[in-house]
């Protein structure tokens, strides 16, 4: 790697350091570009450079935040030997990096449904495939072999994920009094019991 692409990338970890930081100490209200330059010591100029406008930067944040969860929880079933122990440790990778990257899970969940990303639709679908597909590939042959029951992908998908989601969402918001370690202790048994085929079927 050259010297100009060293700098290059250092600039863009600046910035995406920076704009995750004044998200979680701001919010959306203060995630302006201006917040973000004046907090990275970037300058505009080099902002547009390299995401191309401030909804590039954050498609580019919530992307790499993305990538992050997905990749805990995709090691985290790759380790697991049964589909109940796999389903367990997503939910617990899930709910550990809601903790452990508090800004990175903040972002993501305030920002899923906000207009700056927009314009980024497609990549950020292509990203969600990419990640989504190596826990649907873990899953395909315990489906298979009937340890699953035989719903479609997306409805697994929402058993999985909405409840570990929304939870994650009501802690971050601290408008709720959601207990995330009781939720820990009772939401993966509970939602591998909607996992799993029916006995009379």
């Amino acid at each position: 790697m050259s010297p100009k692409q060293q700098r290059g990338e250092a600039t863009v970890e600046q910035l995406l350091t920076a704009a995750l930081r004044v998200y979680a100490s701001s919010g959306q209200q203060g995630f302006t570009v201006n917040a973000v330059t004046a907090a990275s010591g970037v300058s505009l100029g080099s902002l547009y450079h390299h995401f191309g406008s401030f909804d590039g930067l954050a498609a580019a944040l919530y992307t790499r935040c993305l990538e992050q969860l997905c990749d805990v929880m995709v090691d985290a079933v790759r380790r697991s030997r049964t589909p109940r122990t796999g389903i367990r440790a997503l939910v617990k990778a899930y709910l550990r990096f809601t903790v452990e990257q508090r800004d990175a899970a903040l972002f993501l969940h305030a920002s899923a449904y906000s207009g700056y990303l927009d314009g980024h639709a497609e990549e950020i679908r292509a990203v969600k495939e990419d990640r989504f597909g190596a826990i649907a590939a873990w899953m395909r042959p315990h489906i298979e072999a009937g340890e699953f029951a035989p719903l479609p992908g997306p409805l697994i998908e929402v058993l999985v994920m909405g409840p570990i989601a929304e939870t994650a969402r009501r802690w971050l918001s601290s408008t709720y009094d959601i207990d995330l370690n009781e939720a820990t202790r009772c939401l993966p048994d509970r939602i591998w019991r909607s996992l799993r085929p029916d006995p009379d079927e």
